[in-house]
C-alpha cells in the first residue's frame, strides 16, 4: 500500500508519517511542493493521498484537480488547517474521497486511510455535524471558485491586495475584480466585510 504525504510543514508530514507507518505494508512518500507532488504521484501511483489544503501560495484544490486529471480514480484525503464545513464540502464536491481537519484526532485520520481504501467516503466528525446543519439552499461559501476562496481566506490573514497578487504571481487589479465578484457572490458591499467573513467561516492561519 501506497501512501503519499503531501504537505509543506515538516513536522507534520513526520507525523502523519509516523502515524501511518503503522500501517500493514504501508510504504509512504512525501512531496512539499506542488511540483515534486505531481512527479511522485505519476511515478508511484499511490493507493492514497493526503493532501494539505494549502501549499504554501498554491491550493490543494488545484493539485487535487492535476491529480484527477490524471487518474480520476486517484483516492485523495484532504487534510486542512480550516475545521470549516465550506472548505470541506468544496473539496469534496471537487472530487476528494475524504477530509480530515488537523484539529481532529490521530484515529480520525487513520480511519480515513482505511475507509478510503475500502471504497467509503470519509468526513472527520466536527466537519460532518457542521455539513448537516448546513441549509438545503446550501453555503453561499460554495458559489466561490478556489481561487476566490484562497483570496478570501488570505484576506482574512491580514494580507493586502498587493501581497496577495505577488503571492499568486497575478496583477493588482485581478486580485480587486475578483474581490468585487466575492462581493457580489456573498452579498457585501466591502472588503472590510470579505475579511470579517474569512475570519469568521476560515479562522485565523494555524501557525508555521
Amino acid at each position: 500500500m501506497k501512501i503519499l504525504i503531501i504537505d509543506d510543514h515538516d513536522i507534520v508530514r513526520q507525523g502523519v508519517r509516523r502515524l501511518l507507518g503503522a500501517l500493514p505494508s504501508a510504504e509512504i512518500t512525501e512531496a512539499v511542493s506542488v511540483d515534486e507532488a505531481m512527479t511522485r504521484f505519476e511515478a508511484d501511483r499511490p493507493s492514497v493521498v493526503i493532501l494539505d489544503i494549502n501549499l504554501g501560495g498554491a491550493s490543494g484544490l488545484d493539485v487535487l484537480e492535476r491529480i484527477l486529471s490524471v487518474d480520476p480514480q486517484a483516492r485523495v484525503v484532504m487534510f486542512s488547517m480550516h475545521a470549516d464545513a465550506g472548505y470541506a464540502s468544496r473539496a469534496l464536491k471537487a472530487g476528494a474521497v475524504a477530509f480530515v481537519s488537523k484539529s481532529a484526532s490521530a484515529d480520525e485520520l487513520v480511519e480515513a486511510v482505511k475507509s478510503v481504501l475500502a471504497g467509503r467516503r470519509f468526513v472527520d466528525r466536527r466537519i460532518a455535524a457542521e455539513l448537516a446543519a448546513i441549509p438545503k439552499d446550501g453555503d453561499p461559501l460554495d458559489a466561490l471558485t478556489n481561487r476566490e476562496s484562497e483570496i478570501l481566506r488570505l484576506l482574512g490573514e491580514g494580507r493586502s491586495l498587493n501581497e496577495i497578487a505577488t503571492t499568486f504571481g497575478i496583477a493588482y487589479k485581478t486580485v480587486a475584480n475578483t474581490c468585487t465578484r466575492m462581493k457580489e457572490k456573498l452579498g457585501v458591499e466591502r472588503t472590510a466585510d470579505l475579511i470579517r467573513i474569512s475570519i469568521e467561516r476560515m479562522g485565523p492561519r494555524a501557525p508555521g
